[in-house]
């Protein structure tokens, strides 16, 4: 099952370097993606009431593609509602989180293009076209929501505006939503990652990073939200995801530009450092215990940064 991609043929190789939205290739077209597969990932635990309602809306919208929805270990009928609507079903014997259920689609997709929909009826299917679409151009898709009490709590949203931001600085790129499901991305790409992403629900966080620090291209586009059915609830704990998203967020900057993090922390070191120093040679005429602890901690953390610095470089150069 195919769905042309038409593209003029490029020579020109990758350049892992290039910022996001950057396009290397040539003169009247962009990389060649021509006549990929595509398939279409649904993730699902416990989505009976709505899983069919998806499947159906997706055949509808991209009649070609595959469907193959990760039951994780539902204890209800999302198994069969998914069969039933048409969709190939690989279930888990237990729930191992969202992250695991989308590594379990990754391994079992031979290539091509890959769209991931959340099973709860949030999103539109008919948006899928839209985010394929922008593939031509991009390695990966995002979709952006618009955070506002309408769509989510305001915990959750302003939860979601907070780990945005600061991935935004992290990265040094603007990241409108960190956190979004909804995506279409190279399965090719994809892979190279496989190891680094979670089993819970940081994984959307954490691919778009991994794609961001490693220079390839991502594009966020704006989509609308439909309110979760009556009768479901979200399988999304804010504190505890959160802090898990944020320690993902540490992860992969310490990974791809640990500067960005040791740095700063030297340096606000170093003032608390110089500060104590001034203050106790003003007051007390003398050094401070304080005064050396900050003052040496921060040289050290500085100089950590830039051991792991390079130590990224040569990883990124193994890896290309």
């Amino acid at each position: 099952m195919q769905l042309p991609f038409r593209h003029a043929q490029c020579e020109l190789p990758r350049t892992p370097g290039l910022q996001s939205g950057e396009s290397l290739c040539c003169p009247g077209g962009g990389p060649d993606v021509a006549d990929e597969t595509i398939t279409v990932v649904i993730p699902a635990f416990n989505e009976e009431k709505t899983i069919a309602h998806v499947v159906r809306g997706v055949r509808e919208n991209l009649p070609s593609a595959r469907i193959l929805v990760i039951d994780d270990g539902s204890t209800d009928a999302t198994k069969i509602e998914a069969i039933s609507a048409g969709a190939e079903v690989i279930s888990h014997p237990l729930n191992k989180g969202n992250g695991a259920a989308l590594k379990t689609a990754i391994r079992a997709i031979k290539g091509g293009a890959v769209a991931v929909i959340d099973a709860d009826g949030q999103h539109d299917p008919a948006e899928l076209r839209t985010l394929l679409d922008k593939l031509n151009s991009y390695d990966l898709v995002v979709g952006s929501r618009e955070f506002n009490t309408s769509t989510g709590s305001l915990l959750r949203n302003l939860g979601n505006v907070i780990l945005s931001g600061l991935a935004s600085f992290l990265s040094e790129q603007r990241i409108p939503d960190l956190t979004s499901g909804f995506r279409a991305f190279r399965h090719e790409i994809a892979t190279k990652f496989l190891h680094i992403y979670p089993n819970g629900y940081s994984f959307p966080s954490t691919s778009t990073l991994c794609f961001i620090t490693s220079g390839y291209n991502v594009h966020f586009v704006p989509i609308k939200v439909n309110q979760r059915p009556p009768m479901t609830e979200s399988k999304l704990h804010p504190f505890r995801d959160g802090f898990r998203f944020l320690m993902f967020i540490m992860r992969i900057i310490t990974l791809a530009n640990p500067n960005k993090i040791f740095f700063p922390t030297g340096v606000a070191m170093i003032l608390l450092g110089i500060f104590f120093t001034l203050r106790s040679l003003l007051l007390f005429a003398q050094f401070s215990s304080a005064s050396v602890l900050f003052l040496a901690g921060g040289v050290n953390i500085i100089f950590f940064g830039l051991v792991l610095d390079q130590f990224a470089a040569l990883r990124l150069q193994e890896r290309d």
